[in-house]
């Protein structure tokens, strides 16, 4: 049997060299694994006489302790370097001036809003809102919306149940305000609405701000004024471009569709207005008489306007935002841009 404690010094100076825990696994494998160094002179013992055999088992027994003892060493001395290593390139100068708090903000969606909200209550209307699952009674019916208007279809609306929907837009307020309110009125809804749509320009839910005006001299020229204003104060642009086109919506006779030039290119055409310098940005019209029948109104006494405008659109077009859904994706990259708008 080779001299143990030539073994023993071969491996302590190895232990001692060795940086990584690995390392010293596959070491410690080689002296006392199931065919280290030792392991195999305790086999060996077996041919030896009785006399030899206890003291040189008694001996291996010595190195075999002495190489374990110095193992543990070696194993809490790499953990405390490693510990030292992981602490020094996480420290920290206390001298150096503090990396300060991230401020939130607010939502684009929610800044858009409050545009809204604040441009029209300049102009003295008041900001309401009504239940997110709504009556199909007061979402179609009472809106004269006919009982075969593609509306009503279940591939455009989410109804939880025959009677009851989750609201296609926020117009049911129209009626809810005027049986909750004396006339003249003027009052917006801000508000989310829910339809049965996905894409880039679609969500499933988006928010809409519906408008209503009833009084005795309303007329549509005091629509398009309306309008025309606050289209210009909301996007800043004191000479922004403004047309009226003829449309069809159930609850308002004679009704039209806004658009307003370009924000974008300012009218000369580009991909955002499809090279036609104008966008498309809310529908509106004089409400309907068979809206005020049922309510008791006189519709040869009292006129009403009305309009609706998709909250996320004008806020694309304010922002510069091409896809509606980074608004719903909540991520951190795109919201962090509005925090100090």
């Amino acid at each position: 049997m080779q001299d143990l404690q030539s073994i023993q010094d071969e491996a302590l100076a190895l232990f001692s060299t060795i940086e990584q825990p690995a390392a010293l696994e596959d070491a410690k494998a080689r002296y006392l694994g199931k065919s280290g160094i030792l392991t195999e002179r305790l086999r060996a013992l077996g041919q030896l006489p009785v006399e030899q055999r206890k003291l040189l088992g008694a001996q291996i027994n010595g190195t075999k302790q002495a190489l374990e003892q110095a193992l543990v060493q070696r194993r809490e001395q790499l953990a405390q370097d490693q510990m030292t290593r992981e602490l020094r390139a996480q420290a920290l100068d206390v001298t150096l001036p503090g990396r300060g708090v991230l401020r939130g903000g607010l939502h684009p969606v929610t800044l858009t809003l409050q545009r809204i909200e604040a441009l029209f209550r300049s102009v003295g209307f008041d900001v309401t809102d009504g239940p997110e699952i709504e009556t199909d009674a007061y979402n179609f019916t009472a809106l004269n919306i006919p009982d075969d208007h593609p509306a009503r279809a279940m591939h455009d609306t989410f109804y939880l149940d025959p009677a009851h929907v989750l609201r296609t837009h926020t117009s049911p307020m129209q009626v809810r305000y005027l049986q909750a309110h004396a006339l003249p009125v003027k009052v917006i809804v801000p508000g989310r609405v829910y339809r049965c749509d996905s894409d880039m320009t679609h969500t499933p839910m988006f928010h809409q701000v519906e408008g209503l005006w009833v009084d005795e001299t309303v007329t549509f020229s005091a629509l398009k004024g309306l309008l025309v204003d606050f289209m210009r104060c909301f996007f800043e642009q004191d000479s922004l471009k403004a047309r009226f086109r003829s449309s069809f919506f159930p609850f308002t006779e004679p009704s039209a569709e806004m658009d307003i030039g370009c924000v974008i290119c300012q009218g000369q055409g580009c991909r955002v207005c499809s090279h036609t310098g104008w966008l498309e940005v809310l529908g509106c019209g004089m409400v309907h008489p068979n809206v005020f029948t049922p309510l008791g109104i006189d519709s040869e006494r009292h006129v009403g306007l009305a309009f609706g405008l998709g909250v996320e659109r004008l806020a694309m077009l304010r922002y510069g935002v091409n896809d509606l859904r980074l608004f719903f994706d909540n991520d951190l990259n795109f919201l962090r841009q509005f925090a100090t708008r």
